[in-house]
């Protein structure tokens, strides 16, 4: 049996046609992937568990997976520090590392952070933050000395957003 086109497409120019299938590509892919064929070969559904699972209140499960990272101090973190662009980060490793931030106020200094979680525990020696700046001087960045008293703060608010996110999870001791 042979399929023909409708005459209205076989009038239209190989170009047009292309146009047309690439409009419609999208269309069925999404349709391809709500089928239940997958299910039917053996292949298991794909998951995105960070969406559809929030790790750091599963049960007062304060491990995430098998690493040695505090689930509430790894969230307290990335909500701190979510001002700033990520230039990585590590759940398992328990690192965050941020791209440069200029504030907006101040145009000729620039601010990067590291966040390392270190233990399962949600103490305050879990968690080493450092803290680096530089200056916009004779056209070139200059390494410069943070405020004495900026790592304390970020390492004090991601503290207490980590014991925030625990008694909201009804873990609060």
């Amino acid at each position: 049996m042979t399929v023909r086109p409708p005459s209205a497409i076989r009038r239209l120019s190989p170009s047009a046609r292309l146009l047309g299938v690439l409009a419609l590509s999208p269309i069925l892919g999404l349709t391809a992937c709500s089928s239940s064929r997958r299910a039917d070969a053996g292949l298991a559904m794909p998951q995105n568990h960070l969406i559809t699972q929030d790790r750091s209140a599963n049960g007062g499960d304060d491990q995430i997976g098998k690493s040695g990272v505090n689930a509430y101090l790894w969230r307290g973190a990335i909500d701190t520090l979510s001002f700033m662009p990520f230039a990585s980060a590590d759940a398992i490793g328990g690192v965050i590392l941020t791209d440069w931030y200029t504030p907006p106020a101040t145009k000729n200094e620039r601010f990067k952070i590291t966040a390392y979680v270190l233990s399962r525990n949600l103490r305050s020696d879990a968690l080493r933050v450092s803290v680096f700046r530089q200056a916009f001087t004779d056209g070139q960045w200059v390494d410069t000395p943070v405020a004495p008293n900026t790592v304390s703060d970020i390492t004090t608010r991601i503290l207490t957003r980590a014991r925030q996110l625990r008694a909201d999870n009804g873990g609060g001791k």
